[in-house]
């Protein structure tokens, strides 16, 4: 009971200081939901335009959910704070799902890190669409072996909203025994969504954000991009930052960039599709759902992440998710990969909002901190492909985690 008590006590502090970073600096964290979300809301629920419908959009329809929850009480709460406490709510939700009764020291540990990786990324990872699928993500996977429909419900729904959660919705299909179940509940849901949207006549735009996705250039915190930034700072001809405005990001450009920006899409495909051959062997030697989940998630994750030419650093807050579930299956395993996992997120907060703008005018030491971030997810995505592939078959379950 006390063991909960206190860990509660450090959830309403953390998100308390988190919702307060993201007001630091100007918004500098949180200028997504305070500039963009609250346009989006305000000309919907205006009847002006709705992204996703009446034109393209960058994000599944089912992100209007929150952002037009929040707006809704616009006038009654400040949007910016309305997210935080959005994200705070679902939050708790999982949380609640996670600590349980208390009793178990692998999901306490879950839980600690959960608090320790939401503080180390900063506001960043609240005040993004992120924030919110994060703990349906959480939810979702830990209820797929007790629940599989509803976890597959949940996952999907935070696919819809968010893409990022298809990689944990692939690994519950390999991974989970009652695959139909799953399948079924992905199903359903997205049944439903592209019956809506096709309804309200939005069929040309349901798949926007797919195409808007293949054809960006490399963003300058990519794992890809490293080795171009690295170039710009060597003041190699043709290497160099540039900022797009219309998809409001700032880009890198190179030597045979072009090159790049071609194969990255293909080899984001195939590196997903070799990582899911490995984990359905796995499966097929018959390796349980609580062995093979957990490293096959997160490989799929950091997969999205390290073979990207996108990185946003709400990204990192992917990694929370599968890292929570290794943590309450086996902690001892997961361990250091748990604190691997919050220096990642340190140094991303500390990179963004923070260093920044140095990172803009190629200042060498924020040069070589997004590097050395890369780095470490690379490491991290090393690790968890070796434990992946050395993984034995038919291992022991050790823990119910839907309890």
């Amino acid at each position: 009971m006390l063991r909960r008590t206190w860990v509660w006590i450090a959830f309403v502090l953390v998100h308390a200081l988190v919702i307060w970073l993201g007001f630091f600096d100007d918004h500098a964290a949180s200028w997504d939901v305070d500039q963009l979300y609250r346009w989006w809301a305000g000309h919907t629920l205006g009847g002006d335009v709705m992204p996703g419908i009446t034109e393209d959009w960058i994000y599944p329809p089912l992100a209007h959910l929150p952002i037009l929850l929040v707006g809704a009480f616009r006038g009654v709460v400040d949007y910016t704070l309305g997210w935080g406490l959005l994200v705070t709510a679902l939050d708790a939700a999982a949380f609640a799902v996670v600590v349980g009764r208390g009793r178990s020291r692998g999901r306490m540990i879950a839980a600690w890190f959960w608090l320790a990786a939401i503080l180390a990324l900063g506001g960043v990872g609240m005040f993004r669409l992120d924030g919110v699928t994060v703990p349906i993500a959480v939810a979702g996977s830990l209820w797929l072996v007790g629940r599989p429909w509803l976890g597959s419900v949940l996952l999907a729904v935070a696919t819809w909203i968010k893409v990022w959660p298809a990689a944990l919705l692939a690994a519950a299909v390999i991974a989970v025994r009652r695959r139909l179940a799953v399948v079924g509940g992905a199903a359903a849901v997205s049944a439903v969504v592209v019956g809506v949207v096709l309804l309200a006549g939005g069929g040309p735009h349901l798949l926007g954000f797919v195409g808007d996705q293949t054809s960006r250039g490399l963003q300058i915190e990519a794992p890809v991009s490293s080795a171009y930034l690295l170039l710009a700072l060597a003041d190699v001809p043709g290497a160099r930052i540039f900022y797009d405005p219309d998809l409001i990001t700032f880009q890198i450009t190179g030597p045979s960039v072009d090159t790049v920006i071609m194969l990255m899409t293909p080899l984001l495909m195939l590196g997903m599709l070799a990582i899911a051959v490995i984990g359905a062997v796995k499966a097929w030697r018959g390796a349980s759902f609580v062995a093979l989940f957990p490293p096959l998630a997160l490989a799929l994750v950091l997969g999205f992440i390290v073979l990207n030419k996108v990185g946003s650093p709400q990204y990192m807050t992917w990694l929370i998710a599968p890292v929570v579930v290794g943590l309450a299956i086996d902690r001892h395993r997961w361990l250091r990969p748990a604190v691997l996992t919050v220096v990642i997120l340190a140094l991303t907060q500390w990179l963004f909002p923070f260093a920044y703008d140095w990172l803009l005018v190629l200042w060498p030491a924020a040069v070589l901190l997004v590097v050395l971030r890369n780095i470490m997810l690379l490491a991290l995505f090393a690790w968890v492909v070796v434990r992946l592939v050395r993984l034995p078959a038919r291992q022991p379950v050790r823990l119910r985690v839907s309890e």
